[in-house]
């Protein structure tokens, strides 16, 4: 990193309100949204993660800043409360400004907030074994446990429509029509594959409008890789709060599964290699109704397997859209990355349903068993 920006980021580190001062940054490339990086300070022992908000992505940051906020007041709350299945549990802590505001917006009118750097954690793009599946889906359900009594309508909607079928399906039509880079005439597999399934995907917002399914304070993008495991492999956080809005359990855990139950990783090239692993998925399952199956209601359970293929499809249903658009929302590495992407995601709800019975009969086995 230039003197230049190192110079910037002590810039704007300066603004906040911390415990040591600025030495070094280096930044993180795996997310798809925001600019990130992990800043280190003269003291060892301190250090902290400095984050650009996408502003193009999401146009409330008032109201995103303010979820976060108050999710994450109400988990430390709630762990510093001694309830006793949070007690290995850590919660991000947002690191006020000098002016004890949630962020600071500079002279080019970016936002940055400040959180506090986890020590000793690391996370997982593949799930390595069912225990790390099981500790996952703990760690997930825990997270929406806790949220449990928070009431929904505390909470702004950051991204109208994040997870709305209808309306993904709408923008990826209008998309296909206006064709703005060229892209739909090497499409016809992918477009036919939508086509084929978009009746059925519209089940859980009917099931939603007829209050069966009731509004949660969720997390919304519950990829694998944004749970830290300490050294220990067990969970201790769950990041990357920007998506934590009203919503319904069916999409943790749907998307949770997406990544943690799949064999590949998100993007991979090789479609052979994709598929839903049975026993990853009984491993996440049982851990997330360990903890989440104690406020859940029978229709969101009975719900939670077909979850599973709604949010794929709603995934690669977005990444498909992003593509034919010229690649404005996802952050790609290479021409074509999207499309790759959605193809992955394509072949894994293929697997899912090939083996849909068998993931009902686990979710049932579970419940079950007790």
């Amino acid at each position: 990193m230039s003197d230049q920006n190192l110079s910037i980021l002590n810039r704007i580190y300066s603004e906040f309100s911390t415990e040591a001062l600025f030495r070094s940054a280096s930044r993180i490339s795996s997310g798809h949204i925001n600019d990130t990086y992990h800043i280190l300070t003269e003291n060892p022992g301190i250090s902290y993660i400095l984050q650009r908000i996408n502003s193009s992505v999401f146009k409330d940051i008032p109201g995103l800043m303010k979820n976060i906020g108050i999710v994450t007041r109400h988990l430390e709350n709630k762990i510093n409360s001694g309830d006793p299945g949070a007690r290995s549990f850590s919660v991000l802590r947002l690191i006020p400004t000098i002016r004890e505001d949630l962020y600071f917006t500079d002279d080019q009118k970016n936002c940055w907030r400040l959180y506090n750097y986890i020590e000793g954690t690391k996370s997982y793009d593949v799930v390595e074994s069912p225990q790390l599946a099981y500790r996952g889906g703990r760690a997930f359900g825990l997270f929406q446990y806790l949220a449990s009594d928070i009431s929904p309508d505390t909470l702004s909607e950051t991204i109208p429509f994040f997870h709305d079928v209808e309306k993904r399906l709408g923008a990826f039509h209008e998309a296909v029509l206006r064709d703005p880079e060229k892209r739909v005439l090497n499409l016809s597999r992918e477009i036919e594959f939508v086509g084929n399934r978009e009746e059925d995907m519209k089940s859980i917002p009917g099931l939603i409008n007829e209050g069966k399914l009731p509004l949660r304070v969720t997390h919304n993008d519950t990829k694998f890789n944004n749970i830290l495991f300490g050294q220990d492999n067990n969970a201790v956080c769950i990041v990357d709060l920007d998506t934590v809005m009203p919503g319904t359990v069916l999409y943790d855990f749907g998307d949770a599964i997406r990544t943690g139950a799949n064999s590949a990783v998100e993007d991979e090239k090789d479609l052979k290699k994709v598929s839903i692993d049975l026993t990853l998925f009984h491993a996440y399952a049982k851990g997330y109704l360990e903890t989440a199956g104690q406020f859940l209601t029978q229709d969101e359970i009975s719900h939670l397997a077909f979850s599973a293929k709604f949010m794929t499809f709603i995934i690669g249903l977005r990444f498909l859209t992003d593509h034919i658009g010229g690649d404005h929302y996802f952050r790609i590495h290479f021409p074509g990355h999207n499309l790759q992407r959605a193809r992955a995601q394509f072949r894994l709800l293929e697997s899912m349903e090939e083996k849909f019975d068998a993931m009902k009969e686990i979710i049932a086995r579970i419940v079950e068993d007790g």
